[in-house]
């Protein structure tokens, strides 16, 4: 790399973080999801502004390809898999078991109910307008049904801790029926992305070395490789937490601080770097191993990850929402009635499901209302699932920005709907006064799920 490469790349770099955090910080003094604000960062950077203002300039900080193209994504998966992490350990408090029953009903129908209309959908539109490069119209339909289906745990539980109601009944059953969901359809999705990773012709991975060639074994390969994988690395955990914790050592050592961070990252990469042979998702990787991390109750909460949590949330997850907003392009691959129809469909699916699933678990029309809202929701991970369905091919750029588009809106109407529940003292029977909308108060001894960065 030149120096005139280096010096585009460290620019691109930082333009892309001072607007990630500028826009983000923007949109929490507003009570707005700060994930929305990075996005939205990026996206005057991209195509939409400033390739329309000085197109000149805006291939010259962010080309296509070359070295210059490389730096900056490289950060931008280093993000994705550190936000998976993330998100993955924070789970570990979320379950209650006296609201089992309830969170197996709604997950059950909040997730099968829109995920079989997706697979129905794809039966009425024309995937010829939507399908990318890789042109796998089985992996689309997974796609599509995985993002009306699918349930943002960062952004709902960031928005509960705003208006203060984060550690009420309702938001353990919101946040105990998303990481269900997610998890079931982090599986789908990285059956998807493994099926057209196969397909490549490049003939890399144990996939290819069994000599997985045709669609329906494909499809079979990567369901059990993400089961087995999921399985092997519970048991892994499992063993690892019978083991007797290091002992603390110096600043340097293996049991201090930053030892345990770079051990913690070291076993991260080398998880993904063996995802990507075994043909499973990366991104799923990193979520498996935070969401076992964090169960087994090794770092959650430690200083370590306290250490490792704070550089992703500012820098690496910041880098990763701005190039999503990099790669949109509203004038181009915009197209305005699909999109107003896919989120519609998309949110009545999703909320009558888990409405249905709430009353079915005898739970009030109010409540069952306010849970349909709040699983709506889809924030983080379907911006996720758009952007690796996208990198992947699956996907092609019109649905790309639809997709992104779903989860920017119904994270908007989730935040505005439990805002205005509070208001009218929705919770104050939980013990939450309606008069508590966030501030210092709402977070007293409540540990943060996901940092606002992290969307």
């Amino acid at each position: 790399m030149s120096q005139t490469e280096l010096c585009r790349v460290l620019l691109a770099l930082a333009l892309l973080l001072a607007a990630a955090h500028l826009t983000g910080r923007l949109f929490a003094r507003f009570r707005q999801p700060p994930v929305v604000g990075e996005i939205l960062g990026g996206l005057v950077l991209g195509p939409t502004v400033l390739g329309q203002l000085l197109p000149g300039v805006e291939n010259w900080l962010f080309p296509a390809e070359g070295p210059v193209a490389f730096g900056p994504a490289l950060v931008y998966q280093l993000g994705m898999l550190l936000l998976m992490f993330t998100a993955g350990v924070e789970m570990r408090t979320v379950f209650s078991r006296k609201d089992g029953r309830s969170v197996a009903v709604i997950a059950a129908a909040g997730m099968a109910v829109p995920f079989a209309i997706g697979l129905l959908a794809v039966e009425v539109v024309d995937t010829g307008d939507l399908v990318g490069p890789a042109d796998d119209v089985t992996a689309l339909t997974l796609v599509l049904a995985c993002a009306i289906a699918v349930t943002s745990i960062p952004v709902i539980s960031r928005i509960m801790l705003d208006v203060g109601i984060i550690r009420t009944r309702f938001a353990k059953v919101v946040l105990s029926v998303a990481v269900v969901e997610d998890v079931v359809l982090n599986v789908i999705l990285s059956v998807a992305l493994g099926m057209v990773a196969g397909a490549g012709s490049e003939g890399f991975g144990l996939a290819h070395t069994l000599g997985v060639g045709s669609a329906n074994a494909s499809a079979a390969y990567h369901s059990v490789a993400s089961v087995v994988f999921f399985v092997v690395m519970t048991l892994v955990a499992l063993a690892m937490r019978r083991l007797p914790r290091p002992a603390r050592g110096g600043p340097d050592g293996a049991g201090s601080p930053l030892g345990a961070v770079a051990v913690r990252m070291a076993v991260l990469l080398a998880v993904a770097a063996s995802c990507v042979y075994l043909g499973v998702a990366p991104m799923f990787g990193a979520f498996v191993v935070g969401l076992l991390s964090g169960m087994t109750g090794r770092t959650s909460g430690s200083e370590p990850l306290g250490q490792l949590r704070g550089f992703a949330a500012g820098f690496f997850i910041p880098v990763y929402f701005a190039t999503v907003g990099l790669k949109l392009d509203l004038v181009h691959s915009f197209d305005l009635w699909f999109t107003v129809g896919f989120i519609l469909v998309a949110c009545l699916a999703k909320a009558a499901s888990a409405y249905a699933g709430a009353r079915l678990a005898s739970r009030s029309k109010a409540e069952s209302l306010d849970l349909a809202v709040a699983l709506n929701a889809r924030g983080g991970p379907g911006i996720v699932l758009a952007t690796v369905s996208f990198d992947a091919g699956i996907v092609n750029a019109s649905l790309f920005t639809t997709l992104i588009l779903t989860a920017i809106v119904t994270s908007q109407i989730a935040g505005w709907w439990l805002e205005r529940a509070v208001a009218r003292g929705a919770f104050a029977a939980e013990g939450v006064p309606a008069s508590r909308a966030g501030g210092a108060d709402a977070g007293a001894g409540t540990k943060r799920p996901v940092d606002a960065a992290s969307g």
